[in-house]
């Protein structure tokens, strides 16, 4: 058994989508807000469907406040190791010190050479990222004195500045699957980087792979150990197992805490767009490996943890993910559950001790001990777009029916989800309130949006508000296309109020349409801020209104019957 013992690292590998650039922002966002150490984008310069990753990462590094950038690799051939050095290092001290540089040799010869690129052969493209990690590790020394000096053959450098300083030791995490590169890892790098859907023989390789780069750091007079594993992985939530990172959440966790301790792999990085598996694999399968994990290094063998569990599937079985460099990320490779969107804190709907991702065995309780949120006493615009008076209401529940610890947290998870898009509200409007009422001058509001991590301009507040406009929509389209229909099957007497739940959705829709008209008009003309004000009021009262309705009426439903079938 090999443990390193490095810290747990959990982070998303999204696909940098030119397309939809907002929503790439707001996958980046969430990632950040369920809890996920790191959020990684491949690197293709010579993709124009893809935004480019230095770029997009440094939009990011305004736009959160905590999370890591990384690329998932940085193509070298089109990246300039001197210029990349003080990029990543500049980065860096700008956020805080939440960059890492992750790095490729090069792959797709033909688009790299097309754009001004050199074609190497795989020989050359190895000597040229050892000359490239010199040479970065360099310009990053600040305190040495004289001139960067490398004559290399792919790289010459003659005499370049040193600086600045990165804000922190940045780790250099490179891309390798052959021996040759994988020995470089282990003698220069600060951690490897593959993709599992790139082993054919899956996990099952990794152990003689580790060993290259165990080799690699030994005969360079490092400790093996001093190398971060880290891994790129895919698979699929679903409620009964069915092979390697494909079944629940828990099999997930049992699966990862076995690659921690078995081959010391201590980052996961998920490949996948979708917002719920996001939230899955942040808030139900990082907290459990890492507590399955510490109680295997604490000695501990108690039921279900990684060492008594083991594997409940073959190696490599899961869907692909996009590799690191090599090909995209796949684009919602992993198939929801059925939990719902977004952050999830400590909403007043959680039962009182239920912790996220906590693994309930059994027990229950009658009654239900989840409090939805009261509608709104006070309204903020004279708009009404629907009746409140004619919505229908849920069934009662069965008397003295006992509901489990799963259950209530299943009831509870709604609220919190919820209530994370309460808060997004919230921040939204304090954010226009204080620019309307000219609380700041126009000098000090930067330093007031800096606090929400947003900088002073109009564009970066249309582009928060977008962000925001697109996890709602994400949020009622994972309720109207897995979970209403889920509860339909499960309890006719609810149809009534799906069809309402269903028909609001539509109208909020174009709410959150009339937001996004309001904004393109404030950034044509920074005076109109006043349709923006009244268009958040409107999508205030319509939301918070629903958000109510819905908790009144879908709570205990989603108690006794789960997110998805025989989710309980």
């Amino acid at each position: 058994m090999t443990d390193y013992g490095h810290e747990l690292l959990f982070g998303g590998f999204l696909t940098p989508d030119a397309r939809q650039p907002a929503q790439v922002v707001a996958r980046a966002r969430l990632c950040e807000q369920v809890g996920l150490d790191l959020v990684t984008f491949q690197d293709h310069p010579y993709q124009p469907g893809f935004l480019d990753t230095w770029t997009l990462m440094s939009y990011l590094a305004a736009a959160t406040s905590r999370i890591r950038l990384a690329g998932n690799v940085l193509n070298l051939p089109l990246r300039q190791p001197v210029v990349l050095a003080r990029s990543v290092a500049s980065l860096d001290l700008l956020s805080g010190g939440r960059v890492e540089l992750g790095l490729g040799t090069g792959a797709f010869w033909d688009a790299i050479e097309a754009n001004g690129g050199r074609r190497l052969a795989p020989g050359q493209a190895v000597d040229a990222l050892d000359e490239a990690i010199r040479i970065i590790r360099e310009v990053w020394a600040a305190d040495r004195r004289g001139g960067v000096r490398v004559d290399g053959e792919h790289y010459r450098v003659l005499g370049a500045k040193r600086g600045p300083a990165p804000a922190h030791p940045v780790g250099i995490w490179v891309g390798a699957y052959k021996p040759r590169l994988l020995r470089l890892v282990g003698r220069t790098a600060d951690g490897w980087l593959p993709s599992l859907s790139y082993l054919p023989k899956g996990s099952a390789e990794l152990a003689d792979l580790n060993a290259l780069v165990d080799e690699g750091a030994s005969a360079a007079g490092r400790d093996p150990a001093e190398v971060r594993r880290l891994l790129n992985v895919s698979g699929r939530f679903t409620r009964a197992g069915a092979g390697f990172l494909d079944g629940p959440p828990q099999q997930w966790a049992r699966e990862l805490a076995d690659l921690v301790l078995t081959h010391g792999t201590s980052g996961f990085i998920l490949g996948t767009d979708d917002p719920t598996s996001i939230q899955l694999f942040a808030q139900e399968v990082a907290p459990a490996v890492r507590e399955l994990v510490a109680a295997e290094r604490a000695g501990s063998t108690a039921p279900g943890s990684a060492g008594s569990a083991g594997s409940s599937g073959p190696a490599g079985e899961g869907a692909p993910a996009g590799s690191a460099e090599d090909a995209p990320a796949g684009s919602g490779s992993v198939t929801p559950a059925g939990s719902g969107e977004g952050g999830s804190a400590a909403g007043s709907g959680r039962p009182a001790g239920a912790q996220p991702g906590e693994v309930v065995r059994a027990g229950g309780i009658a009654g239900l001990a989840v409090t939805p949120t009261p509608a709104p006493q006070v309204r903020h615009s004279d708009h009404r777009l629907w009746d409140e008076s004619t919505r229908p209401v849920a069934p009662p529940a069965p008397q003295g029916h006992v509901y489990s610890p799963q259950a209530q947290a299943a009831g509870g998870h709604l609220v919190d989800v919820h209530d994370h898009l309460r808060r997004e509200l919230s921040e939204i409007r304090d954010l226009l309130d204080q620019v309307r009422r000219g609380v700041v001058s126009a000098g000090d509001a930067r330093g007031v949006l800096n606090r929400m991590t947003l900088r002073q301009n109009n564009w970066t507040l249309g582009a928060y508000c977008a962000a925001y406009c697109t996890l709602v929509t994400q949020h009622h389209g994972l309720e109207d296309d897995a979970i209403f229909p889920h509860l339909r099957r499960a309890d006719p007497g609810l149809v009534p109020v799906i069809d309402r739940l269903a028909q609001e959705h539509v109208v909020i829709h174009d709410v959150v349409e009339g937001v996004d008209r309001a904004l393109v008009a404030l950034i044509e003309d920074p005076g109109r801020l006043t349709e923006l004000q009244r268009a958040v009021d409107v999508l205030t009262d319509t939301l918070l209104s629903h958000l109510s309705y819905e908790e009144q009426n879908l709570v205990e439903p989603l108690a006794r019957y789960g997110f998805y079938p025989g989710q309980l």
